[in-house]
């Protein structure tokens, strides 16, 4: 019997023009008042963690149902029209009155992505959304996007409390990510640092990204380490021991069991708390407590064939991680797979062209593919 998965939380369409410019280190180079700049066509595709980390473990195998809310407006249709052609549309929320989220993202070469984002009907997502029969016998619960998520950060959180609660309460194991906190946004005045205090005890499975975990940890590190790097990626500056340990370590004493931290060009680093805590995760997903408990590593990046976007790279690696856990795979290969996954969906502007299968991935290692 296939482990059932239900993937909710935030989703949108997301609107890539090509971008054919030669590569430049600088956006001021690019972006500048009166600037006409020719672009070629727009890739358009459902993004957001739903569609993105939902649609790549349905790619992977897995039995998932999506669970997003949209408008009843044009955007909508394109979104539950996408979702349709991948026959994941049947749990799709669609409420009058309110958009259907969208972003227009600039992919640059050579410049971290852009996002021009509207959250729409995002910000509206609450616990009453999910039904109770959806939940039924379901193995792993997995949630995305809070902090571009209105109703999740408000009240210190209450409401993603109540979100990750109510999948606990049915039995399944529960998953979350995270995503980037623009500095003057409402979402950056929330203590992170309570929310995930609050909400890591009921999160079995954390997969955020570097850089969202420190800014939400330890703000005064982040902003140094943002300064350090200048015109560099964020994760081009960091030490394993003196950067993203420590954050681990917090994770871990908030209360969740099993962790991948998303270190972008890097690679991913992982860790397990002990038999304890790993005794508590849901049987529906059968971890196997005494190969697991304790464990740590960084698994280094593959080298991509090309690389054209970053879009959904960390949600399609998340998805890699969390299908190849509900296949009984070690703590080991899940974080291959999951670098394996990223490496290969930047070849694409969408999160999902680039894909490759297990077996596909397994046949490419074997063949002497090349790590960072």
């Amino acid at each position: 019997m296939s482990k059932k998965v239900v993937v909710a939380g935030h989703i949108c369409l997301d609107i890539t023009p090509e971008i054919k410019e030669q590569p430049t280190g600088k956006i001021q180079d690019f972006l500048f008042p009166g600037k006409l700049i020719n672009v070629g066509a727009a890739d358009i595709h459902t993004g957001g963690v739903v569609a993105n980390t939902g649609l790549a473990m349905k790619f992977l195998g897995a039995d998932v149902r999506l669970l997003g809310k949209i408008g009843n407006d044009s955007f909508g249709d394109m979104v539950e029209s996408i979702l349709i052609s991948h026959d994941a549309a049947e749990c799709l929320i669609r409420k009058s009155g309110e958009s259907t989220s969208y972003s227009v993202v600039l992919a640059i070469p050579g410049v971290d992505r852009i996002f021009l984002h509207d959250p729409g009907t995002n910000d509206t997502f609450t616990s009453d959304d999910i039904p109770d029969d959806l939940m039924k016998d379901t193995a792993l619960f997995h949630f995305g996007y809070p902090p571009i998520m209105k109703k999740m950060y408000e009240n210190d959180g209450e409401e993603l409390v109540r979100v990750m609660k109510k999948a606990i309460d049915s039995g399944a194991a529960t998953s979350l990510d995270l995503a980037a906190v623009d500095p003057g946004s409402e979402a950056a005045k929330a203590d992170w640092k309570k929310i995930l205090s609050k909400v890591l005890p009921h999160t079995d499975i954390f997969v955020p990204s570097v850089e969202e975990l420190c800014f939400m940890l330890d703000r005064e590190k982040y902003y140094r380490i943002r300064d350090k790097a200048g015109n560099l990626d964020f994760t081009e500056v960091l030490s394993i021991e003196e950067d993203i340990i420590p954050l681990a370590e917090k994770c871990l004493s908030m209360g969740t069991a099993v962790l991948l931290i998303k270190c972008g060009v890097p690679g991913m680093y992982y860790c397990t708390a002990g038999e304890e805590r790993l005794s508590k995760v849901s049987p529906r997903i059968a971890i196997n407590v005494k190969e697991w408990k304790n464990k740590q590593g960084f698994e280094k990046s593959f080298k991509p064939d090309r690389v054209l976007s970053g879009t959904g790279a960390g949600d399609t690696s998340a998805a890699a991680f969390l299908v190849s856990i509900l296949n009984g795979c070690p703590i080991e290969k899940c974080a291959e797979y999951a670098v394996a996954t990223g490496a290969s969906c930047v070849t694409a502007y969408d999160a999902l062209s680039g894909l490759m299968t297990f077996p596909e991935l397994d046949r490419k290692i074997e063949n002497g593919w090349e790590k960072l």
